[in-house]
């Protein structure tokens, strides 16, 4: 039977009996539908039908206290908030497969994720959507910025590093999270996951070289470079294949910023999370727009991004060596490829974002299969390893060598401890056993050739100083696979990890996200361990972390891949601290005051009349204390730029969220204090009359306590001249 007899037959039926024709119409119809399934008469577009998953995105400030509270990251106490450079945000993504599976993966702007945090989510989490989103399918990983607020872990080391903890920035990551994660999952809608992969050399470069070389030639060989120079890269498409989302992980610290800024920055990673969604959000001011792009962490540990290396503070020489001495005195630290903090921030975004642009725009692998996950909580201080048939070690209650407190070349530790120390030294042993107790002789022997600087696993005044129990986690997308780890695993560990995973999973691409869940600081190689510089002395259960980590991993690789994660036990729970047992010392900002005959937003110091492209506008108002009304913040600016439109009509050009602007806090003597509000104007800015805006909250006295108020104020206008 041909197409051309068929159509013939219909037409020479219709010409006879418009009825007849109607009735074998519907019943050619009907067998056609019984018989032939797999036509598209009453499907969805073609382009629907080919998508494999549900998709949705969501973004949510979360940037916290911008004044008076330590920075997470460098433990440099001197390190307080006083301003913000770029706000800081929380990324969500949600999947959903055919089946009705999902999995959440969020990237946040912070130094890394808190178990606090992380528990409060979830318990959030579990109330709002009845038991869709658990610890089992969703993951929370840290960019690891060293310029955020800190205060929101809740274990003792961490709090002391930033003089207590602080429930404000606790509260703003947590809430943010659950607002970027509401976005996503109210955004849903069909679409497909494609990954890319692409290299970018020059972006960083191996602080604890000697470290590395310590591992096996034979192994070494196998790696061009001793740091990974991949991008990993998930696009996320709606079912017309236009972009909604990406996820990059790229192996270098958020360190460009150093230790001396006091302005909250998102760092080179943050840079390029928003120079991608300017480009692919066009009028949207940074922050906002419905293209959501996250630059996550990966395996970090000993990846720096300051590529002129290291250099004596007081000579200049070169001081690349096993102890990151300098003969001639002075500090051993890195910096570059700019001339300053802000130019390599710039420098190193510009060029991951320019990489992740190029391999965004190759993306073709499309991800196909269901969403699996696997999860479990173990203790890790006494995690039996099998190394071979023979042999078996464990891991040990957590401990800090001295190399700990040296720092690294990215953040100069204090005193006189040097990295690559296996001997310790009696004067801080006397100093420490007095004040916690030494080391028993099973813990020293377990963290040989570590020398123990702190022996946190017995230290639990007022609480425990590190965790002990921990979170291992897999999402598998499709054919695609991310291993969140709680901590930071150097070059060579995350290598490791991920062929044992890709071992147990058939060969599929895999991924590490690194500072997930919660934080146990560093994983070095065995090998790595032996030298002892910062990585290894960080390394905190002992010199056969990885091999653990490993071991456990590859059980939950083979569970998803023989399909019995239900058969995984869950593990210890980990314990969630209450904010009121915990230690806040920061208290509520004091009432502010003004200069006698001032008010709250009035101009000290006021804008030059013009200005020229590359030059800098400054403007100096008198202000509150930035943490007044924290909430009320959230979301909103603390200064605008605004462009003349009209008359009398103003539009916003920049908020506090732009790379061009910075605002500055300066705390004065007798309760007041200014905001001194830079921007910097770039080639592209458009001539025209323009002005600078501030905003915040006072606090002043009333009879019950204090309260806060709300204030404004504007420069004069100033005109932005076109280049001569």
């Amino acid at each position: 039977m041909t197409l051309l007899w068929f159509i013939n037959s219909l037409l020479t039926l219709i010409h006879l009996n418009y009825r007849v024709f109607l009735l074998i119409a519907t019943m050619i119809l009907a067998l056609l539908l019984v018989f032939l399934p797999g036509l598209s008469i009453g499907k969805t577009t073609d382009s629907e039908d080919e998508a494999q998953f549900s998709i949705g995105v969501g973004r949510a400030d979360c940037t916290g206290p911008a004044a008076d509270v330590v920075m997470m990251g460098y433990a440099h106490l001197e390190q307080v908030t006083a301003g913000i450079h770029t706000r800081l945000y929380s990324r969500a993504f949600i999947m959903e497969d055919k089946s009705g599976q999902r999995t959440v993966f969020v990237s946040v702007e912070i130094g890394m994720m808190s178990q606090k945090v992380r528990l409060e989510v979830l318990k959030e989490l579990k109330k709002d959507y009845q038991g869709l989103y658990t610890e089992k399918n969703v993951v929370l990983s840290g960019i690891h910025t060293h310029s955020g607020p800190g205060g929101y872990l809740q274990y003792s080391l961490f709090c002391i590093s930033t003089l207590g903890y602080v429930p404000a920035t606790r509260k703003a990551i947590t809430n943010a999270i659950l607002k970027s994660i509401k976005m996503a999952h109210d955004n849903m809608q069909p679409g497909n996951v494609l990954m890319g992969r692409g290299l970018l050399s020059g972006s960083n470069i191996n602080r604890s070289p000697h470290s590395y070389l310590n591992n096996p030639a034979q192994e070494r060989s196998r790696y061009s470079n001793n740091v990974d120079e991949d991008m990993v890269l998930l696009k996320f498409v709606d079912v017309q294949n236009k972009p909604i989302g990406l996820i990059s992980w790229f192996a270098v610290h958020p360190v460009s910023m150093n230790n001396t800024n006091r302005l909250i920055s998102s760092d080179n990673m943050g840079y390029a999370s928003r120079r991608f969604e300017q480009d692919m959000n066009p009028g949207f001011l940074p922050g906002e727009g419905p293209f959501v792009a996250s630059f996550s962490s990966t395996n970090l540990g000993d990846v720096s991004p300051n590529t002129h290396g290291p250099h004596c503070s007081t000579s200049g020489e070169d001081c690349n060596n096993l102890h990151s001495h300098c003969a001639s005195g002075g500090k051993c630290y890195s910096s570059g490829p700019g001339k300053d903090m802000f130019e390599s921030t710039k420098i190193i975004g510009e060029s991951i974002y320019s990489k992740a642009k190029d391999v965004f725009t190759k993306c073709e692998r499309k991800l196909s299969g269901p969403l699996q996950f696997a999860q479990q909580f173990v203790d890790m201080t006494n995690v039996e390893v099998i190394l071979n048939s023979t042999h078996k070690v464990h891991t040990c209650e957590p401990a800090l060598g001295y190399s700990f407190a040296a720092g690294t070349t990215d953040g100069v530790g204090a005193f006189n401890f040097t990295q690559g120390d296996t001997e310790g030294d009696p004067f801080w042993n006397g100093i420490v056993d007095v004040l916690f107790g030494p080391p028993s002789e099973e813990t020293v022997q377990c963290h040989a050739p570590k020398p123990i600087l702190l022996n946190t696993g017995s230290m639990s005044n007022p609480l425990p100083w590190h965790p002990t129990i921990v979170e291992v986690q897999i999402l598998v997308i499709g054919d695609f696979a991310i291993i969140a780890v709680p901590g930071e695993f150097t070059t060579m560990s995350g290598r490791r990890l991920r062929d044992a995973v890709k071992k147990e999973l058939s060969g599929m691409d895999v991924v590490i996200a690194g500072l997930s869940n919660v934080y146990t600081q560093y994983i070095a190689t065995y090998e790595e361990y032996q030298v002892q510089r910062y990585e290894g002395a960080s390394t905190i259960f002992g010199p056969h972390s990885l091999s653990a980590y490993i071991q456990l991993y590859t059980v939950l690789a083979r569970a998803i891949a023989t399909k019995t994660t239900g058969g995984l036990p869950p593990g210890p729970a980990p314990p969630l601290y209450n904010d009121s047992i915990l230690v806040t010392i920061l208290k509520d900002p004091p009432v502010d005051k003004t200069p006698l005959g001032y008010t709250f937003g009035d101009v000290l110091s006021d804008v030059k009349p013009s200005y020229y492209p590359g030059e800098v506008v400054s403007a100096i108002f008198v202000t509150g204390n930035p943490r007044n009304c924290l909430g009320c913040m959230s979301g909103d600016t603390f200064l605008t730029v605004e462009l003349l439109s009209g008359e009398e009509s103003w539009s916003l050009v920049h908020t506090d969220s732009a790379w061009e602007t910075r605002f500055m806090w300066e705390k004065q003597r007798l309760g007041r204090s200014k905001a001194i509000i830079l921007w910097d104007i770039s080639a592209e800015t458009k001539p025209g009359q323009y002005r600078i805006c501030h905003q915040g909250y006072y606090r002043e006295a009333d009879g019950e306590g204090t309260s806060v108020s709300p204030f404004s104020g504007c420069s004069r206008t100033f005109s932005i001249l076109s280049q001569a």
